[in-house]
């Protein structure tokens, strides 16, 4: 099953769940645990992944930590690389964040004034400058 947003923050697919019942051509039941209660159990099939067995593809409910919302919250690992991209006006500062539970390729490019609001110790501690280097910050 795919929880999260397309695109920028891929796909995360959660433990493997039974399909108890075929409901259309493309929508199926699944049994879910009681901690996924507020989820409604039907799925479209391109929401669905099957199973290979594969454990390092699955990742425990428990690591995720999903609000009442549905919804939650990425947690930076690593800040990778940095980069000044030039627009017609204006220059815009990005840096190259890995994320919990995603691999290197996965990285995103945020700007890096978000990533200042949302974690102004990481920028605080002189690591990351304007000029800046390419080197990694230590994981958090």
């Amino acid at each position: 099953m795919r929880f999260g947003k397309k695109g920028k923050l891929s796909p995360r697919y959660i433990s493997p769940y039974r399909i108890s019942k075929r409901v259309g051509t493309v929508t199926y039941e699944l049994e879910l645990p009681q901690e996924l209660a507020v989820v409604h159990s039907v799925f479209h099939i391109s929401m669905l992944k099957k199973c290979m067995g594969d454990p390092s593809l699955i990742i425990p409910i428990e690591d995720i930590g999903i609000k009442d919302s549905l919804s939650y919250e990425e947690i930076l690992v690593q800040i990778l690389d940095h980069q000044v991209g030039k627009l017609r006006t204006q220059e815009v500062a990005s840096v190259k964040v890995l994320w919990r539970n995603q691999f290197v390729e996965e990285a995103t490019w945020e700007a890096k004034e978000d990533m200042k609001k949302r974690y102004p110790h990481i920028f605080e501690s002189g690591e990351i400058t304007d000029q800046g280097t390419n080197s990694l910050l230590s994981t958090l």
